[in-house]
């Protein structure tokens, strides 16, 4: 099958996928499913913004961190000052990149790779988390926050949850485009020499700190979006849902799951991960919160292990191989 062909059939399915997305809210008569889709698309969001990183090899384990501070920030502003959604949006995501310049750069500088950056998130992400709790008078600690309630576009804030699906998936059809721009572009070629090797890049002329942190500055901003998304649409938010270790590791997961080195991987991973979420906490009610972790992390494992490129990965690549007609 020539080139051209298999790039044409891959156009089409990638346009049917999207089609079926934008109409599905039409199609469903249930505000719950227009809820769950809601979700699985605000989380491929952050999965995907996640997979920028973790797919040249900088694998962090602390976006919590961002999705986090992206959260709290507009809420806050809004809840004592008043100040619209929309500036604050500005200000969570420009504190989110602040804080990722700083923790990026001083990994960057002092050669922390692999392990060590993961394990330095990692730490970041508990450590945003704690100082949430302890600011309690202000951020309503464990307990969490509240967006008070004011309907409008102003506000950001709508009784049809129509609107914020589409808003969402405007922002997922960015970070997808981001994505097919990163990869035409000459930072996936130095990134990828960087994973290689960051000694023969660095002697090929490649600023190893300058793309590596474009790559997470970018992927630091887009997910504190998705944390103004998430705060403005589920209006109540606590470090143990936005921010901290948990959180992180559940991103990290719903890209893996789906396949992070394939554009849809994220998306496919949410998808499977927000519907079987709903579906325990429905059958199980809070006896399956003690051993989601357990199970989620052992089917990690085994993901790891037997399917590294993830679902759509694995499966791109067996038709590849197949019939030659799927590319990632």
């Amino acid at each position: 099958m020539s080139a051209k062909r298999k790039s044409t059939i891959y156009k089409v399915v990638t346009a049917a996928v999207l089609a079926i997305i934008a109409v599905a809210p039409w199609l469903v008569t249930s505000e719950y499913m227009v809820h769950i889709g809601t979700l699985i698309l605000l989380w491929a969001f952050v999965s995907t913004a996640w997979a920028y990183m973790a797919r040249f090899g900088l694998v962090s384990l602390g976006h919590g961190v961002f999705l986090g501070i992206g959260a709290y920030i507009p809420v806050l502003l809004f809840n004592y000052y008043g100040i619209s959604p929309w500036l604050g949006m500005l200000a969570g995501v420009a504190a989110a990149v602040l804080v990722a310049a700083i923790l990026g750069y001083s990994c960057f500088r002092f050669g922390l790779i692999g392990d060590y950056f993961a394990l330095v998130t990692l730490a970041m992400a508990e450590v945003v988390s704690l100082a949430i709790v302890a600011c309690r008078e202000v951020t309503g600690g464990s307990l969490g926050c509240t967006l008070k309630t004011s309907v409008g576009w102003a506000s950001l804030q709508f009784d049809d949850k129509r609107y914020f699906y589409y808003i969402i998936f405007a922002f997922l059809l960015l970070a997808l485009y981001i994505w097919r721009l990163i990869d035409k572009s000459r930072m996936r070629i130095a990134l990828t020499a960087i994973e290689e090797s960051e000694l023969a890049a660095s002697s090929m002329g490649v600023s190893i700190i300058r793309y590596k942190m474009g790559i997470t500055l970018l992927s630091a901003g887009l997910t504190a979006m998705g944390g103004v998304l998430y705060a403005q649409y589920v209006t109540y938010i606590n470090p143990g849902t936005i921010s901290g270790v948990g959180v992180s590791l559940s991103t990290c997961f719903k890209a893996i799951l789906g396949g992070m080195f394939n554009i849809f991987g994220p998306l496919a991973g949410s998808a499977i991960m927000v519907s079987l979420e709903e579906y325990f906490r429905i059958s199980f009610d809070t006896g399956f919160l003690g051993v989601s972790e357990i199970i989620f992390g052992g089917v990690l494992l085994v993901m790891i292990i037997f399917l590294p490129k993830g679902i759509v990965g694995s499966v791109s690549e067996w038709l590849t191989k197949r019939f030659g007609v799927a590319r990632s």
